[in-house]
Formats: C-alpha cells, sequence, structure tokens
C-alpha cells in the first residue's frame, strides 16, 4: 500500500481542512484542498481509521469505483483518512429530487451493489465472525436470547465475496453513469444476501417505502431468493444494536425477538 501515514503542522492542518460536506455517527467529511479527510470523532480510535484506509488501498486499484487513499493523519486528538474526493452528491440527494426517476436510479445502484458482490474478499475480515462479536455484546437482549441468535447465525450459509457493509444511496455518489462507493469502514467477507439484507435493514426505518422497492430491485436483478435474503435480518438487527443508533434499539429488538 502507498505511504498511509502523514502528518502535517497545525498551522498546515486548519488551513488545510475546509467546509464540512457530511457527518455521520463516527465521522465527519471536511474539504482538504483538491481531496477530502474522513475525521473519526474523538475517542473512535485510530484503528478504524487504518482498517477503512487499508481497504480502500486494497480496492483502488481494482474494477470498483472507489475512493484512493493519501493518507492517514491525526489532528486536534482525531484520526483522519485523506482521499480523493467523490464526484458530484448522493445519488439519493438525486432521487429526491426526481422522484419519477427514482426507481430507475435505484436499479442503477443495486447494479452497483451487484458488482461489489462479484468481486472476493480477500483479505477482509469474515463478516460472520464481525457479527458474533457484536451480538456478544447486544446489551439490549437476555442472554437467552443472545444465544439463540448466535445459533442462528451458525445456521446461515457462509460465504467469501466482498460485502461493503454500508451499502446504499447516500454512499453512492455522482450520477449512475459515474458513480463512486464511499464509505468502506465496515467492508467483509461474507454472502451477498447478508449484505443485501444490511442494506434493506439500514433503509427500514427512515424510508421504508424505499426499503421494499430496493429488495425488490435486488431479488429481481440478482435473481437471489427473498427468503434467502430475509434470512439474515434478525441476526443484523441484533448486530447493528451496539451500533446505538438512537430511536432504533426498540424496532432493532422486536424483530430479533419476532424471529425467535
Amino acid at each position: 500500500m502507498a505511504s498511509i501515514a502523514i502528518r502535517h503542522p497545525v498551522e498546515a492542518i486548519e488551513v488545510m481542512l475546509g467546509q464540512r460536506l457530511g457527518a455521520g455517527l463516527v465521522a465527519e467529511v471536511f474539504e482538504w484542498g483538491a481531496d477530502v479527510i474522513k475525521l473519526y470523532q474523538a475517542g473512535q480510535g485510530k484503528e478504524r481509521v487504518f482498517r477503512e484506509a487499508a481497504t480502500l488501498a486494497m480496492l483502488e486499484h481494482g474494477p470498483l469505483p472507489v475512493p484512493k487513499v493519501r493518507g492517514v493523519l491525526e489532528t486536534h486528538g482525531r484520526w483522519g483518512v485523506v482521499m480523493s474526493r467523490a464526484p458530484g452528491r448522493p445519488i439519493a440527494a438525486e432521487m429526491l429530487e426526481h422522484p419519477s426517476d427514482a426507481r430507475a436510479m435505484l436499479d442503477d445502484v443495486v447494479r452497483l451493489q451487484l458488482r461489489v458482490h462479484y468481486e472476493p474478499g480477500l483479505f477482509l475480515p469474515r463478516l460472520r465472525d464481525r457479527l458474533r462479536g457484536a451480538i456478544a455484546r447486544a446489551r439490549q437482549l437476555s442472554a437467552d436470547e443472545i444465544g439463540a441468535t448466535l445459533q442462528l447465525v451458525e445456521s446461515l450459509p457462509d460465504g467469501d465475496r466482498l460485502c461493503h457493509g454500508d451499502f446504499h444511496p447516500f454512499n453512492v455518489m455522482g450520477t449512475p453513469e459515474a458513480p463512486m462507493i464511499i464509505d468502506w469502514l465496515d467492508a467483509t467477507q461474507g454472502a451477498p444476501e447478508a449484505d443485501a439484507c444490511r442494506s434493506y435493514l439500514l433503509l427500514l426505518h427512515n424510508v421504508p417505502d424505499v426499503a421494499a422497492t430496493y429488495l425488490d430491485a435486488y431479488v429481481r436483478l440478482s435473481g437471489r431468493a427473498r427468503e434467502a435474503i430475509l434470512s439474515w435480518l434478525p441476526v443484523l438487527a441484533a448486530a447493528r444494536l451496539v451500533e446505538q443508533v438512537p430511536g432504533e434499539h426498540e424496532r432493532l429488538a422486536a424483530l430479533v425477538r419476532s424471529a425467535l
């Protein structure tokens, strides 16, 4: 991998840090000259930063449209990844502004996800292992519920395909003709059905209509069975509990309990 650690004087960093372009639960994205820097929140630890940078470095010379890593640095007690800037804005914004074209754009997003699932997930953590660790820490579930969910994990098929882990229209930038997939922190190797179910789960809370349309499109375009995708739902809901997303705990726990 190219140079993965760089440092700048604080004065230079303050000059380079530009407009905030976006923010999530664990990180913010700022302009960084012609590039961008994804700054993780204080206390997130540098392991996440190096993990995402390493994943991008492995993928950037392959067939998928992903940002190119420029380096990793620490500033003001926060670690960040400097990477090439994605073109345009999220496809989700285009879908909201042009609802008559939203279904076709969502089909394009699914086709892009299928390109991801075509690639092997070599050298990445196994999704099954990550799910086991997250479920074991789900405090909203009882010990019996955790045990039953872990047994369910073992009953589901394993896989070795590239799984993004956070794939949805807000993480696809640009246009369907020239897209770029961002936010690769949670990439693993596993079953494509699990990654599709994770996308469905992420959409389900805030935009259930889009979630249903997405699932229909994935089933139609992939040829994979709806039941095979939804079989992962309680497992992924249990694992998401540890992400501490405001307003989601009751719904996620209910998804787990209804399956058990």
